[in-house]
């Protein structure tokens, strides 16, 4: 594998992940930059994304990249029987770093395999999602001023959210308490539960989801029942709405509690809440940029000193 593929958050040390963090502030002040010029990405998107594709092609656009690939794997040789290998290998030959989001869990580590330019893991099916997770980083350590001792309350899809699985990996450098709120059919996964235990994480599981169970939050992250994770759609429509979260429910919470949401949110968050000084996800949605400008960097060798000592910087 490319030491510099980013399959998974849990490979980082502590240090390596708020080195990121002060690689994605430098952005956030400076975001257009030609520190890439003359590298090209490639998106390669198997699964459908908005949020994810666009922050990634903004991100590398602002830093002077030029970006190829495909939304839709439609318009592929994958149509014509072509094998995940040789598309990997192909696009290799064009590019500088890919970006691969895939339906198939443990796609990513297998493109790092057999490439030998950078691979960035933009979500493999139920797996893993690290530059979700590492703006999430960002947007806690913003919103909080730190990422020691949170208690972090985790809501809803908790089976097949790729984005609570890999914050609860990287969250283990900073004793944090996990508070699982979940119906049983989209519990944690036994194996994450494990996890914890192996690392020494608290955490405490919840079937009940109310303003007395939210009131100890500084972090209420909020996931969306994904209806194309389901084989039986009668199970989803079961637990579609088990978890909505509603303005009356925050009476108790604390000064300092935010709430993030990974987006898209059907329902599970009440459009009322918006306007409360808890809503955060829209600026954890930005975040997206400079997460992801830093994770594209960092993948190509670009260090923290070459960020602050840029001088290709726009506007």
């Amino acid at each position: 594998m490319d030491n510099r593929s980013l399959i998974t958050l849990a490979e980082h040390s502590r240090e390596k992940l708020l080195y990121l963090i002060e690689m994605a502030q430098e952005f956030e002040k400076h975001p257009n930059r030609r520190l890439l010029e003359g590298r090209i990405a490639a998106t390669l998107f198997f699964e459908p994304s908005t949020r994810t594709r666009l922050s990634f092609e903004t991100a590398a656009n602002r830093l002077g990249a030029k970006v190829i690939g495909f939304a839709d794997p439609k318009v592929t040789s994958g149509t014509k029987g072509e094998i995940l290998k040789d598309t990997i290998k192909m696009v290799s030959n064009y590019a500088d770093i890919i970006i691969m989001r895939h339906y198939l869990e443990g796609a990513a580590k297998y493109a790092s395999e057999v490439t030998r330019i950078p691979i960035l893991n933009a979500g493999d099916g139920a797996n893993q999602h690290p530059s979700q997770t590492m703006l999430d980083l960002y947007t806690i350590y913003q919103s909080q001023g730190t990422l020691e001792n949170l208690n972090i309350y985790l809501v809803g899809d908790l089976k097949y959210g790729r984005t609570v699985h890999s914050l609860l990996t990287a969250m283990r450098h900073f004793n944090p308490t996990f508070h699982f709120i979940a119906p049983d059919e989209l519990a944690m996964p036994e194996h994450y539960k494990q996890y914890c235990k192996d690392n020494g994480i608290k955490y405490h599981e919840y079937k009940e989801f109310d303003a007395d169970v939210i009131s100890g939050a500084d972090i209420l992250y909020m996931t969306r029942v994904q209806k194309e994770r389901f084989s039986d759609l009668m199970e989803y429509e079961r637990v579609k709405d088990a978890y909505l979260l509603k303005k009356d429910m925050l009476v108790k919470a604390r000064p300092n509690m935010k709430i993030l949401h990974p987006l898209p949110r059907v329902n599970e968050i009440e459009y009322s809440i918006d306007d409360t000084p808890y809503a955060y996800y829209f600026q954890q949605a930005q975040n997206g940029l400079y997460a992801r400008q830093a994770l594209i960097s960092d993948a190509l060798g670009i260090t923290l000193e070459d960020v602050r000592n840029d001088k290709t910087i726009i506007g």
